[in-house]
């Protein structure tokens, strides 16, 4: 019985790894054939505001603008999404990472981006072992997310530590922000999933399904706990070997 259901287990397995190659691929080929036609329509539209701009009255003015940043998003939504289908494919690097200067790169990365007004703290960040490009990805995306989602607080604050459990580190980003339904928790990492509006923060809806899939790359695990208008603390682990 065993010998059967280990089997059947290697043949679920085989199964499995086919289906996620042929998703990959399907996510690679549309996002690469959506490039095209998102550019004519990038480019016409920069036609029309150029060369027709006087006859435009300010209904047509507004359109186009809609336009123009709707094809944006969708190029960015595309970009993201190739990211997320790349990942599967990428083999890990690891090398020695000092956590402290890495999470400073990331905030100074982010601030170059767009200027944050959020208070910093940073306690004791242990070293990992971990591909560095990926590993900047994470701190870079839920660092800004912390900024983002507590930018409309009168004193948002984020703050950044670390604890050793098990052979493990547990890295934890944490911010006063406005939070979420936990009873939505299992959305969080889900590609395209949002728990707030693209009029309240701007955003994809790609980005902690790429951190979630990161993170599993290493071996490790990502969770978060939250309350409404209270704040978000996003965890992630690490295996030290």
């Amino acid at each position: 019985k065993i010998k059967q259901l280990n089997k059947e287990l290697e043949k679920n397995i085989d199964q499995l790894e086919i289906v996620n190659k042929e998703l990959e691929a399907f996510t690679y080929s549309v996002s690469h054939d959506l490039r095209a036609p998102l550019r004519a329509v990038d480019g016409y539209a920069k036609i029309i505001e150029e060369d027709y701009q006087a006859s435009l009255n300010e209904e047509g003015k507004r359109l186009l603008a809609i336009i123009q940043f709707n094809a944006k998003k969708m190029g960015t939504l595309i970009d993201d999404l190739l990211a997320f289908s790349r990942l599967g494919k990428k083999e890990l690097k690891k090398v020695n990472i000092d956590m402290q200067e890495m999470v400073n790169a990331a905030l100074y990365d982010i601030e170059k981006v767009e200027k944050y007004n959020a208070e910093i703290e940073i306690g004791i960040l242990h070293p990992i072992k971990a591909d560095y490009a990926l590993l900047t990805q994470v701190c870079i995306n839920l660092i800004s997310n912390a900024i983002k989602y507590s930018s409309k607080k009168e004193k948002p604050k984020v703050k950044i530590s670390s604890e050793l459990n098990n052979g493990d580190v547990i890295y934890c980003i944490e911010d006063n922000g406005v939070g979420f339904n936990m009873q939505y928790v299992h959305k969080l990492f889900g590609v395209f999933q949002r728990l707030h509006s693209m009029e309240e923060f701007q955003g994809t809806g790609v980005g902690l399904a790429i951190v979630q899939r990161i993170i599993a790359k290493h071996g490790g695990k990502i969770w978060a706990q939250a309350e409404i208008d209270v704040g978000a603390k996003f965890y992630f682990s690490l295996p030290l070997n």
